[in-house]
């Protein structure tokens, strides 16, 4: 198939467990200031030490196929922030799953057990994404984890929520205004995606590097984390090629299996419209036989 060389290409630049341009702003802890900025400028606080905020962001979930983006405990509260480039209905359902491990981590590190009778306190659940992809979305949404039940229930019952924001520039100017590191990312990305229409992608990136650089935006994480800010972002674009040539071999392989079946159909179709013909002819015979020599009934 054409597009087999693209999983080869793909494969050998794309690490297992990839960290992410939006993990190494705001999941490290030497990019802390810009975790507790975010968090700020998500819930209207003004938390000013970092030791006010723990990243807890979990290594490898155990049902999910990548770790998530990047998870905080704040003063008794504990937000996970995912990044999303594509629209994702199951966001509420990554989630909760998300905060059970998380939950699971917390319960052991502090011995609480479950069974005892008293109840046990846990820090109260915040999960949002950002999304950034190309389709267009609104500035903010609320997705519901009942909406995936096969059986509805009562309002408000068993409910868990993802809270999305659309990050693009122009989109949610308030929310970027007042978290520059957030608006710097969207600024960085929507410089690599404008140029990658015009240069090819190893240019495109290194052109908003330096853009980026040169204005002051994201410069200490650009400067330091140039070499693996460039790999994952041409992984990225490698990772949609690769996408774009599953589905194009998906369909060729979908077109080519309808041939298949459209032939197989039509040699059947010839088959049987053969062996009925036998039969007539078998019958015709037999009809022959029996008037040579019983004569015609008629």
């Amino acid at each position: 198939m054409k597009f087999k060389w693209l999983r080869r290409v793909w494969y050998k630049i794309n690490p297992k467990h990839k960290d992410r341009l939006f993990c190494k702003i705001f999941g490290r802890e030497k990019y802390k200031r810009y975790a507790l900025e975010l968090y700020n400028a998500i819930n209207g606080s003004n938390y000013s030490s970092l030791s006010d905020l723990e990243i807890i962001t979990l290594e490898d979930a155990v049902y999910i196929k990548m770790k998530n983006d990047v998870a905080y405990l704040v003063s008794g509260n504990i937000a996970v922030y995912e990044h999303q480039s594509t629209v994702n209905k199951n966001m509420p359902l990554r989630g909760f799953m998300y905060f059970g491990e998380l939950y699971s981590k917390i319960l052991k590190k502090h011995e609480k057990k479950l069974y005892n009778r008293s109840l046990i306190k846990i820090p109260t659940p915040q999960y949002i994404v950002f999304y950034n992809g190309e389709e267009d979305y609104p500035d903010e949404n609320r997705l519901k984890l009942s909406d995936a039940f096969i059986n509805p229930v009562k309002d408000a019952e068993f409910e868990f929520t993802a809270t999305v924001y659309n990050i693009n520039l122009g989109k949610n100017k308030e929310l970027l205004d007042s978290c520059s590191p957030l608006k710097g990312y969207s600024t960085f990305v929507d410089r690599v995606r404008k140029n990658i229409k015009a240069m090819p992608a190893e240019e495109a990136v290194d052109e908003a590097v330096k853009y980026c650089i040169d204005r002051d935006i994201l410069k200490d994480v650009l400067e330091e984390e140039r070499s693996a800010v460039k790999l994952e972002m041409l992984t990225t674009f490698d990772e949609k090629l690769y996408e774009e040539g599953l589905r194009e071999e998906g369909r060729e392989e979908g077109r080519e299996e309808g041939r298949k079946e459209e032939r197989k159909n039509t040699e059947t179709e010839r088959s049987r419209a053969d062996a009925e013909k036998v039969r007539a002819d078998n019958a015709e015979a037999e009809l022959a036989k029996y008037k040579a020599k019983y004569g015609d009934l008629s």
